[in-house]
């Protein structure tokens, strides 16, 4: 009798750490996925008008010359190119070409922006 009830218990016992194991493994992929649903939402499309800069100079250029040439001078050296919106400098993701075209000139510039770096799916000179 006590063999049965032995055997029993440990099957039981197995059952529940397996159950815990389970139970884990559960919510560890539980907030992986919300995690990983979280990063999108984190980006927000926005639409900015400003100066096409560098992430160097910001508003104030530090090169002789026009506002263009600094602008194409820094990146050139290893700055990015940046959006100068009054007070605010928002670093500038992709379109370097077109961005380059524009440099030192206002324009309007949308993307995802996250954080202070905005990813540009579009500019185009202001108006």
């Amino acid at each position: 009798m006590w063999g049965a009830r032995g055997v029993a218990y440990t099957w039981k016992r197995k059952w529940s750490e397996e159950k815990g194991d389970l139970m884990k493994k559960m919510f560890a992929c539980s907030m992986i996925l919300s995690a990983l649903c979280a990063v999108p939402a984190m980006a927000a499309s926005k639409t900015l008008t400003g100066v096409i800069t560098d992430d160097m100079c910001g508003a104030k250029h530090m090169m002789a010359g026009n506002d263009a040439e600094c602008t194409r001078g820094c990146v050139k050296h290893g700055a990015k190119f940046a959006l100068a919106v009054k007070d605010e400098v928002y670093i500038l993701d992709g379109m370097s070409t077109e961005l380059g075209a524009l440099a030192g000139q206002k324009a309007v510039v949308s993307g995802d922006l996250n954080g202070k770096t905005l990813t540009v799916s579009s500019v185009a000179a202001a108006k």
